[in-house]
């Protein structure tokens, strides 16, 4: 059974009042689950590194899912999702994220769920950051620059993780086409 905790009740109230009035929605799981979903997507001016800050007066089981798609989030900004070790969930997509900000999600073990689609900085190099990441089961990776090459590398350190990269369009070699019109 998991423990949930905070570092006080009092702290963790003042963090979710934080977080809502900053607009980010703060919401149980389930009636019966108490870990939080956590989107700061949903805000209607930038969400920076700083309104991450409140993320601190949670223990690592407490929150269940965080999503920061198409925020202005820096690598520095993940560092306050480090001690969030039973986080399942996690959308990064839009975000001008980089290989080195994933340094500080390797350690979330209970991680299961990440997107990355459209996050154009990301590529090859996030391979020794995410190989760590052993319970991920869904990696989005469309829009990126991880090609073949790196998409195998993580496969071959997470064998049961489905990685999602889009629709591969295979371009005809010109040759080819020549000959397909009769011109050859």
């Amino acid at each position: 059974m998991r423990k949930f905790f905070f570092r006080s009740q009092d702290d963790k109230e003042a963090a979710i009042a934080r977080l809502k009035e900053r607009g980010v929605l703060v919401l149980p799981v389930a009636q019966d689950d108490p870990r939080l979903d956590i989107s700061f997507h949903l805000v209607t001016d930038e969400v920076k590194d700083v309104d991450l800050e409140p993320l601190a007066a949670f223990g690592p089981d407490d929150v269940y899912q965080i999503n920061l798609r198409g925020t202005m989030i820096t690598d520095a900004g993940l560092a306050h999702l480090s001690k969030l070790t039973g986080l399942e969930r996690l959308h990064l997509e839009r975000t001008n994220l980089t290989n080195a900000g994933l340094a500080h999600v390797k350690g979330l073990e209970q991680l299961a769920y990440l997107n990355l689609y459209a996050t154009p900085a990301i590529s090859d190099g996030c391979v020794d950051h995410l190989k760590h990441l052993t319970g991920l089961r869904k990696l989005f990776l469309w829009q990126t620059k991880v090609t073949d090459a790196g998409e195998e590398a993580i496969k071959a350190a997470l064998p049961d993780c489905k990685i999602d990269r889009g629709v591969k369009v295979e371009k005809k070699d010109d040759k080819q086409g020549d000959d397909q019109r009769g011109d050859g």
